[in-house]
C-alpha cells in the first residue's frame, strides 16, 4: 500500500513548466472542476432548464386554474343544491301542514256526515215509530168501532122493532134535513 501512496504523492510534485498534466491536489483542483462543470451546465443547460421550468410553472398554474374552475362548479352545484333542497324543505312543509290541515277537515265533515246520517236515522225511527204507533191504534179503533157497531147492531136488532126502527129513521132524517136549512 506504500507503494501506492507514493507514486501518487511523487506525480503531485510534477513541475508546472507549462506543460499538460494532471494536478493532482484535490482541495485545490475541486473548485476549479466544479466552476468548469457549473459553467457548462449552465450555458448549455440554461434553456433546458428554463423550459423545463416554464412547463412545471405551467402545468401547475393550469392544475391551479382547473382546481379553480372545478371549485367554482362545486360551489355553484353545492348552492343551486342547497336552493333546491331549501325549496323541497318547503313544499315538504306546506304538504305537511296542508295533508294535517286538510286530514282535520276531512276528519271533521266525516264527524259531521256521521252526525247528521245519525239524526236522520233517528229521525226516520221516531216517524217510523209513530207511523207505527198511529196505525196500531187505527187498527185498534177499528177494531173496537166494528165490535161496537156489531154490539149496537145486535142490540138494536134485538131491541127494535119494525115501526120503532121505521120512527128512529125518521127522525134522524128529520135532524139532517133540518142540519140542511141551516147550512144553506
Amino acid at each position: 500500500m506504500k507503494n501506492v501512496t507514493d507514486s501518487f504523492v511523487s506525480l503531485g510534485h510534477w513541475p508546472s513548466a507549462g506543460s499538460f498534466g494532471f494536478n493532482t491536489d484535490i482541495l485545490a483542483t475541486n473548485p476549479i472542476n466544479l466552476s468548469v462543470v457549473l459553467g457548462v451546465l449552465i450555458f448549455f443547460g440554461k434553456g433546458v432548464l428554463t423550459d423545463l421550468l416554464d412547463n412545471r410553472k405551467q402545468r401547475i398554474l393550469n392544475t391551479i386554474r382547473n382546481s379553480e374552475e372545478l371549485r367554482r362548479g362545486a360551489i355553484e352545484q353545492l348552492e343551486r343544491a342547497r336552493a333546491r333542497l331549501q325549496k323541497v324543505e318547503m313544499e315538504a312543509d306546506e304538504y305537511r301542514m296542508n295533508g294535517y290541515s286538510e286530514i282535520e277537515r276531512e276528519k271533521v265533515n266525516l264527524i259531521n256526515a256521521t252526525s247528521y246520517s245519525l239524526e236522520q236515522l233517528e229521525n226516520y225511527k221516531n216517524e217510523t215509530l209513530r207511523f207505527e204507533q198511529q196505525r196500531a191504534i187505527n187498527q185498534v179503533r177499528q177494531q173496537v168501532f166494528q165490535q161496537a157497531l156489531q154490539g149496537a147492531l145486535g142490540t138494536l136488532n134485538s131491541c127494535l122493532n119494525s115501526e120503532l126502527h121505521f120512527r128512529t129513521i125518521s127522525a134522524n132524517i128529520g135532524i139532517l134535513g133540518a142540519m140542511k136549512e141551516i147550512t144553506d
